[in-house]
């Protein structure tokens, strides 16, 4: 068996694009190159590592179980490009993913602050909600993430990050935000804006709330902070966010927390990593650099 790099690669680009043609031009090759790649990869490993529907090419379980080797081969191989490169300079990319919150209001400076310190690194960053990164780190598309809600996967490891809580807010002329005194009722009466289910935030929100008197009356449901405080902020109604989503409008005075004792809104953020991934120079250097964000430990 004779499997190259340039085979992997191509394979790989096809697992992430799931078409041959739109691989190839990540992979800078014509489009009959990435498909005899692909063709003597399957051939020397004497098995199919995609199904084929039309264009489309989805990975079997053959090629689940090839994908994250694959992977890390390229990775150790870019290491060694970079051991040896005249600049003697760590370089390689790292895939990271973040929920949406945490992806808005705190990688941003974690990243920028990494990038000082290895310019020839490069970080990518991929948002979505908890759902989607979980996925995306069983899926072998990203190799750290950073997440709101609780994974028990068996294939993931997790751990604390750091601590965050979620606060009732709506606009100044609320009705709700001229009372000195918020009860469980009120909230059920009230018309919400809230994330989409499958969000970290929406998971701590609806644990929050199994105890109220009643159903919500959910008027909107959004995947993205932003949106959600300017349809609040236009009167639509009331929302539940992570104090770093509002920090900058209650500050402001644009939104007014709700103070609501009765729920439990504090939650953890977590960092997860597929288990028994390889740990690439640059995975290990960006891993001691979030250490200086994880809580103290007892």
């Amino acid at each position: 068996m004779n499997i190259s790099l340039r085979q992997l690669e191509v394979f790989c680009a096809i697992a992430r694009r799931e078409n041959v043609s739109r691989a190839a031009e990540d992979a800078r090759l014509t489009q009959s190159a990435a498909s005899m790649a692909l063709a003597e990869l399957e051939r020397q490993l004497e098995e199919k590592v995609f199904d084929r529907f039309g264009k489309k090419l989805k990975l079997n379980s053959s090629g689940k179980q090839l994908l994250p080797k694959a992977r890390e081969l390229l990775q150790r191989a870019g290491e060694i490009e970079s051991m040896f490169a005249v600049s003697h300079e760590i370089g390689g990319e790292l895939k990271s993913a973040a929920s949406t919150t945490i992806g808005n209001y705190l990688i941003p400076s974690l990243l920028s602050a990494f990038s000082r310190k290895h310019p020839h690194m490069h970080i990518a960053l991929q948002i979505g909600n908890t759902e989607q990164m979980i996925q995306s780190l069983l899926d072998c598309e990203n190799d750290i993430a950073f997440i709101e809600g609780i994974c028990k996967h068996p294939n993931i490891e997790s751990r604390i990050w750091k601590s965050d809580e979620l606060v009732v807010s709506a606009p100044p002329d609320h009705p709700l935000a001229k009372k000195k005194k918020i009860r469980p009722e009120d909230l059920i009466e009230a018309k919400w804006i809230l994330r989409e289910p499958g969000s970290g935030t929406r998971e701590v929100f609806q644990r929050a709330i199994e105890n109220l008197p009643g159903t919500l009356e959910i008027r909107h449901e959004l995947g993205h902070a932003e949106a959600i405080k300017q349809l609040v902020r236009s009167g639509l109604g009331i929302c539940c966010l992570s104090r770093l989503a509002l920090q900058e409008e209650l500050e402001q005075g644009l939104l007014i927390e709700l103070p609501t004792p009765f729920l439990d809104l504090k939650r953890n953020l977590y960092l997860l990593l597929r288990k028994g991934k390889y740990r690439s120079e640059i995975l290990r250097l960006f891993l001691e650099h979030v250490e200086a964000y994880l809580p103290e430990r007892d």
